[in-house]
């Protein structure tokens, strides 16, 4: 653990030069009604200007007038931009990671590890370009050809989370871009500069290649500035991450005006451990995703439900491994865990680990906050263990920190009751050796999760994928595999070459 940590004019040099090589203008963009601020000491690195409602409305009506030009462009052209921009993104990833460290607190490995996945999905999206697949169908009228085809949206508004400052961003942008959308981005209030530098490298890649320029816009603000983005109706998508609670705000907002949302919203993720399971493996697995960004990920492991005859056992050696664990300066090479996003995080951990002890658990390893002479302003607290008798209410909230609770169990079935017994649904895994098993936990009445796992934590999941979840979890998905589909309208098309007229379903209409 280090004893002390980067200082503020430090991180503020630092973050200034990334955004001067990502090609932004630090001058232009300062002013008042927004802080940026680091978590690696609390302290404030410098004011930007905030945005209006009246500058979200040009940004939309921009958006959309560019998409106007875009939709029409073909889908491999827009890979091509797509391509440029994961080009560039590859050519300054270091100064995208200085970023996320400094602005949202991530130790340097998950830094870059976030800037890679907006590489691994500008890849993707691209492929994507060439394969926007519709159907055909056999029509049951002779002579005519039924199909489906899939058509450009609109502007996506899409609202992104501190935690992932970078990354959500290039799930939705990317594959938005290639499905023919325009985007308008409001990021997290926490993490403004992050935002600048993503928004400078696209439209570099727009104006290399030769795009529209308004198939982007920036809008950064507070709440009230996603509010006006989420009402617009020239917006027919909102992608947006965060808590249930926003998530509760944004839905039916945008379901009044008959818009889609696509949420990504909270997360209680647990992970069963059979008696089969290999410790070793388990407990690895298990520290990074509990302790991993300090524990501020949606899929971050929150609950662990461990058989009877080896929780002990596994208690014991989460125990050492939480012991052992740096906790510092997330710039430092050797730290695993950095700090908490601000001092309301710190508050509403310390408040759930109050509440548990109050429920009758047992905290069997960290809790208590480090570096606070170093950082008096810089939450960094070491991940807390807790042995709980039951699935008490606190276990069935989401708090976002690094607070991982163990229950136990006899059998399955009531390992897969306790892990279905609570409101979300995002991400799930389960630890054994028994085909069985792994197959009961992946069955229609196992995990009801949007992520299910064997053998690996809840944590890190490929761009490959849909990923997204059930319940109060929002039920949306982004990033791989078909979520495509949502940034498109389809068509269903008839055509009818017969030279007659010839209703479905043997209606007779004929004079």
């Amino acid at each position: 653990m280090g004893a002390a940590v980067s200082g503020t004019d430090e991180l503020r040099a630092r973050a200034e030069a990334a955004l001067v090589r990502c090609g932004v203008e630090v001058g232009a963009v300062k002013g008042d009604g927004l802080a940026a601020r680091t978590p690696i000491t609390g302290a404030e690195l410098f004011g930007l200007r905030g945005g209006t409602s009246a500058e979200v409305d040009r940004a939309v009506e921009v958006a959309h007038e560019a998409f106007r030009v875009w939709r029409l462009t073909p889908a491999p052209v827009r890979g091509a931009l797509v391509k440029r921009l994961g080009e560039l993104v590859g050519e300054h990833k270091a100064d995208l990671a200085d970023l996320v460290t400094v602005e949202a607190g991530k130790v340097r490995s998950e830094a870059l590890g976030e800037v890679q996945e907006m590489i691994d999905v500008c890849d993707f999206a691209v492929g994507l370009s060439r394969q926007l697949y519709g159907r055909t169908m056999p029509s049951e009228r002779a002579g005519h050809r039924l199909m489906e085809t899939w058509h450009p949206l609109g502007v996506v508004g899409v609202i992104s989370a501190f935690n992932f400052p970078v990354a959500v961003w290039a799930w939705n942008a990317a594959v938005a871009l290639v499905c023919g959308d325009t985007v308008v981005w409001k990021p997290s209030e926490l993490t403004p500069l992050t935002a600048l530098a993503c928004t400078a490298l696209l439209d570099r890649a727009i104006g290399e290649t030769g795009a529209p320029a308004g198939l982007s816009r920036l809008v950064l603000g507070t709440a009230e500035i996603g509010t006006r983005l989420v009402d617009s109706p020239l917006v027919p998508l909102i992608s947006a991450t965060g808590s249930t609670r926003m998530g509760r705000e944004v839905g039916p907002r945008v379901a009044a005006r008959f818009g889609r949302s696509i949420l990504e919203l909270g997360g209680n993720n647990a992970a069963v451990v059979t008696p089969s399971a290999d410790l070793d493996l388990t407990v690895n697995a298990v520290v990074f995703a509990a302790a991993g960004t300090a524990g501020q990920r949606c899929t971050t492991l929150r609950r662990l439900i461990v058989h009877d005859d080896v929780a002990d056992a596994v208690v014991e050696r989460l125990g050492v491994a939480y012991g052992r664990l740096p906790v510092g300066d997330p710039l430092r090479e050797s730290t695993l865990v950095g700090p908490l996003v601000n001092e309301a995080a710190h508050s509403r951990m310390r408040a759930a680990l109050g509440r548990a002890a109050e429920e009758g658990g047992a905290l069997c390893a960290g809790g208590e906050r480090q570096l606070a002479d170093a950082a008096p302003d810089g939450y960094y607290v070491r991940p807390a263990l807790v042995r709980m008798p039951a699935q008490t209410a606190v276990v069935r909230e989401e708090t976002f920190a690094p607070i991982l609770y163990v229950l136990t169990y006899r059998d399955l079935d009531e390992a897969i009751r306790l892990h279905n017994d609570v409101p979300q649904g995002l991400s799930s895994g389960i630890f054994t050796a028994d085909q069985g098993e792994a197959e009961r936990f992946l069955a229609a009445d196992g995990a009801d999760c949007g992520i299910v796992n064997v053998n690996i934590g809840t944590s890190g999941a490929e761009i490959g994928g849909a990923f997204g979840g059930e319940k109060e979890t929002g039920g949306g998905r982004e990033s791989g595999s078909d979520a495509w589909r949502a940034y498109m309208r389809r068509a269903t098309n008839t055509v009818n070459y017969s030279g007659r007229v010839a209703l479905a379903q043997g209606v007779d209409f004929s004079q």
